[in-house]
C-alpha cells in the first residue's frame, strides 16, 4: 500500500471516524473477544491514542472487569522491548553484535562454529527451541546466566547460519549478553533505558509470587471453549524473550516510538527492521527482534495464560496492540496430539490477521489531515 494512498482524499469527518471504530470493534467482538476471557486494544497513529477499548474479565471468577492499566502476559512481544534495548547498546558501542557471544558471556559453550549476537537476534544460531514441558517450567532461576542451563551444552541444530529456526532460547542467550555489555542486571537496564523513558509505567517483568492487583489472572483455553485457570508458571529463565507484562496502550505507545527516529537513531530503526538472511542469501523475513512483512512490522506473543501482538503500520504511521489472558497453547497441543474434538479449532483465533484489519479500518481515517485529537 503506497502512503500516498492515505491522503489522497479530503479529511474524514466524526461520525466516518465513529463508523471506522465501530467496525474495528465489531471485529474483535466477533473473531477474538468470545475466545479469551478478557483483552484490551489499543490503536495510535502518529503518536496518538486514536481507539482504546477493554473486553471481558480480568479475573473469571471476581467478575473483575478488563481497565486500561490491567496487565497481561505479552509472551514473545517481549523480544521487541528487548530488542529496543540491545540497539540502543549498539548505538553506544558497548556491544559488538558480530563478535562471538564468548567476547561477553567466555563460560558458554563453544560451538563448531562461532554463534554471534546477531545470528542469535534473527534466529539463526541452530541453538534449539523449547522441548517437552520447558516452556511451563515453574523452576525458578537466580539469574538469566544460571537458565542458559537448560540448553547450552546440548548440540546445534543447525550450523549458524544455515537455516533460519525461531527459538526463544536465543533471546535469552542475549539478554545475558545485554548484562554482560551494560555491566548491568538486565531488568534493570531495561527499566533504566527503555521502560522509563518511554513512559511504559504499566510494563514490568512477571515475577512469580509478586502481588499485583493489577496483573490479570491466566487462563487457557480447554478442548470444548471453556476456560480454565492456567498452572502457575515462573518466567525468571527468559525474561528477554518473553517474560514482560504490559498493557495494550503501553504497547501501542512502545510501537510508536518506532515510526521514526528520535528514541532510537535512524539506522537503528534499519537494523530492527530490515530482514536478516541465512548464509545462502535466503531472506528470512525477521530482523531484530520483529517479523517483517511487505507493509507491516509485527510480533506475537503466545504464553501461560496470555496472548498478544504489536503490529506496525509505517507508512500509515499507524500502531495496533492487543493483549489478553486467554492462552492458547494447551489447546493447539491438544489438537496436534489428537486428544480433542473434531473442530476445536474453532476455539482458536489468529492475532496477526486481526491486528492487521484493525489497520487498516482505522489508519486511512486518522492519517495526517484526519488526525484526531
Amino acid at each position: 500500500m503506497n502512503s500516498d494512498d492515505f491522503f489522497a482524499t479530503p479529511p474524514p469527518t466524526q461520525p466516518a471516524r465513529s463508523d471506522a471504530i465501530s467496525q474495528a470493534r465489531a471485529i474483535i467482538q466477533t473473531e477474538m473477544a468470545p475466545k479469551v476471557p478478557g483483552l484490551s486494544v489499543a490503536v495510535s497513529v502518529d503518536s496518538a491514542m486514536v481507539w482504546s477499548q477493554q473486553f471481558g474479565y480480568a479475573d473469571l471468577s471476581a467478575k473483575t472487569p478488563v481497565t486500561p492499566a490491567t496487565r497481561f502476559r505479552i509472551g514473545s512481544v517481549s523480544k521487541p522491548l528487548t530488542a529496543a534495548g540491545l540497539a540502543l547498546l549498539v548505538e553506544r558501542g558497548q556491544l559488538d553484535l558480530d563478535a562471538p557471544v564468548q567476547k561477553y558471556l567466555p563460560d558458554f559453550p563453544r560451538k563448531d562454529a562461532p554463534i554471534t549476537t546477531r545470528l542469535l537476534t534473527g534466529h539463526l544460531s541452530g541453538i534449539r527451541n523449547y522441548r517437552g514441558v520447558e516452556a511451563t517450567s515453574n523452576q525458578p532461576f537466580s539469574s538469566l546466566r544460571s537458565g542458559l542451563k537448560i540448553f547450552e551444552n546440548d548440540p546445534l541444530e543447525t550450523p549458524p547460519g544455515k537455516k533460519y529456526s525461531y527459538s526463544s532460547y536465543n533471546w535469552n542467550v542475549i539478554g545475558a549478553v545485554m548484562e554482560a555489555a551494560a555491566r548491568q542486571d538486565f531488568l534493570s537496564y531495561m527499566d533504566d533505558n527503555v521502560i522509563k523513558p518511554l513512559g511504559l509505567a504499566n510494563t514490568r517483568a512477571d515475577r512469580a509470587g509478586v502481588v499485583d492487583p493489577q496483573r490479570a489472572r491466566f487462563y487457557e483455553t480447554g478442548p470444548e471453549g471453556r476456560c480454565f485457570a492456567a498452572p502457575p508458571v515462573d518466567l525468571s529463565y527468559c525474561w528477554p524473550a518473553g517474560g514482560y507484562l504490559s498493557t495494550a496502550e503501553d504497547l501501542a505507545r512502545f510501537g510508536s516510538a518506532h515510526l521514526r527516529p528520535g528514541f532510537l537513531k535512524p539506522e537503528s530503526l534499519k537494523l530492527l527492521f530490515a530482514s536478516q538472511a541465512t548464509a545462502a542469501g535466503k531472506l528470512t523475513h525477521y530482523g531484530v527482534g520483529w517479523f517483517v512483512g511487505r507493509d507491516i512490522l509485527f510480533h506475537g506473543g503466545d504464553s501461560m495464560g496470555g496472548s498478544s501482538i504489536l503490529l506496525l503500520l509505517p507508512a500509515a504511521r499507524t500502531v495496533v496492540a492487543i493483549a489478553g489472558n486467554g492462552g492458547q497453547g494447551w489447546l493447539l497441543n491438544a489438537i496436534r496430539r489428537g486428544k480433542v474434538i473434531k473442530g476445536a479449532d474453532r476455539f482458536l483465533f489468529k492475532k496477526e490477521p486481526i491486528a492487521q484489519k484493525i489497520a487498516r479500518t482505522l489508519a486511512p481515517l486518522f492519517t495526517k489531515s484526519g488526525q484526531s485529537g
